[in-house]
């Protein structure tokens, strides 16, 4: 096995302090101890580093028995055959590396690299299941222009595990789970849902399940799930995501489900990377949303499905943006008065 692709396997891992000292026992403690961890997650690691250390085990797998990753297919559009001719050669071009990639970035661009001729979809869709970043510099982001930089006023980032269908409330709001694995998570895990999701995972290991859904609720009630990603269940917190400086027709409004398919669309199955700036008064997180480096805020404009809420925000590419749409008469702009979503809500309000 090639070097690179024993970092795949074994940097997300502390190396062993005993043991054998070739190479090869090496990587097999690492993988020895990559599933004995499944039903905890990657201890120690960020979920995008965890997602390296799977390509790795996957290739390793694959050129032990020739077999691809079965949930693959639900994030690319091509064969399994052609999922075949893709690991074959990942295989090769992490065997011939030298030096091997040491970032979950420079993996992303070594894959970019040896998959250039096949298609954009399925690339972009192999670094989604693994949850690796989109390399700028290699794939051309679909977005017609570039991103703002990112402001003033910055608390924390967020690096999300896969969106799922249920997370997303309307065209501003989303649900998105952060893997406690994260350094940042780790450190603040109540002891409670620590105790919680252990005691869950012997109750499911004796097949006592209803012990084990008391527990997951329990952990659920105290804002923490436990996440099934690539057959590993991972504890991970709760955010609710309110979209920065966008506000959406509610449902009931004109294109207010159109709003809400459109944002589905394009975060459902992705992990996505939130900036947080405050908290709302309904204690939602007030954040910008990346997805495979399109800005989400952006293309919602774009679209004319969303406002530009100016009440909250001034940014001027975020006016801009809402200027082009309304000239273009695209989405909800197509009405030559579309009602503001917060003027609805405030005649609701006052009618009641």
């Amino acid at each position: 096995m090639g070097n690179a692709v024993r970092f795949l396997i074994g940097e997300c891992f502390s190396k062993p302090t005993t043991g054998g000292g070739g190479g090869g026992n090496w990587v097999n403690q690492q993988q020895a101890q990559g599933y004995q961890q499944q039903s905890h997650g990657y201890h120690g690691v960020s979920p995008t580093s965890a997602g390296v250390s799977a390509l790795g085990r996957d290739i390793h797998h694959f050129e032990m028995t020739s077999q691809v990753p079965e949930g693959l297919s639900k994030h690319v559009v091509s064969s399994k055959k052609a999922q075949s001719n893709w690991f074959s050669k990942l295989s090769e071009a992490f065997q011939q590396s030298n030096p091997p990639p040491n970032s979950p970035e420079e993996v992303s661009r070594l894959i970019v690299y040896t998959l250039k001729n096949h298609k954009k979809a399925d690339v972009e869709g192999l670094l989604s299941y693994y949850g690796l970043p989109l390399p700028h510099s290699t794939v051309e982001v679909t977005t017609a222009s570039q991103a703002p930089p990112v402001p003033h006023g910055l608390k924390f980032e967020l690096n999300s595990l896969p969106v799922d269908a249920k997370s997303v409330a309307d065209g501003d709001t989303v649900t998105v789970y952060v893997s406690t694995l994260d350094p940042r998570e780790a450190a603040n895990v109540p002891r409670d849902v620590h105790v919680a999701a252990a005691e869950r995972a012997r109750a499911r290991a004796e097949r006592n399940y209803t012990k084990a859904d008391a527990l997951h609720k329990q952990i659920i009630s105290a804002g923490y799930r436990m996440i099934d990603n690539q057959n590993n269940e991972i504890l991970a917190r709760k955010y609710r995501i309110r979209l920065r400086g966008i506000d959406a027709p509610e449902s009931a409004m004109p294109y207010g489900k159109e709003a809400k398919e459109e944002l589905s669309k394009m975060v459902l199955g992705k992990c996505l990377k939130v900036y947080i700036f405050d908290e709302d008064r309904y204690g939602r997180c007030v954040g910008d949303i990346y997805c495979n480096g399109v800005f989400v805020q952006e293309m919602m404009l774009k679209k004319g499905l969303v406002w530009h809420y100016t009440a909250y925000d001034k940014r001027p590419e975020l006016e801009k943006w809402e200027k082009d749409a309304r000239a273009k008469r695209v989405g909800l702009w197509a009405s030559a008065h579309p009602e503001k979503p917060w003027e609805w809500r405030k005649n609701r309000r006052d009618n009641k």
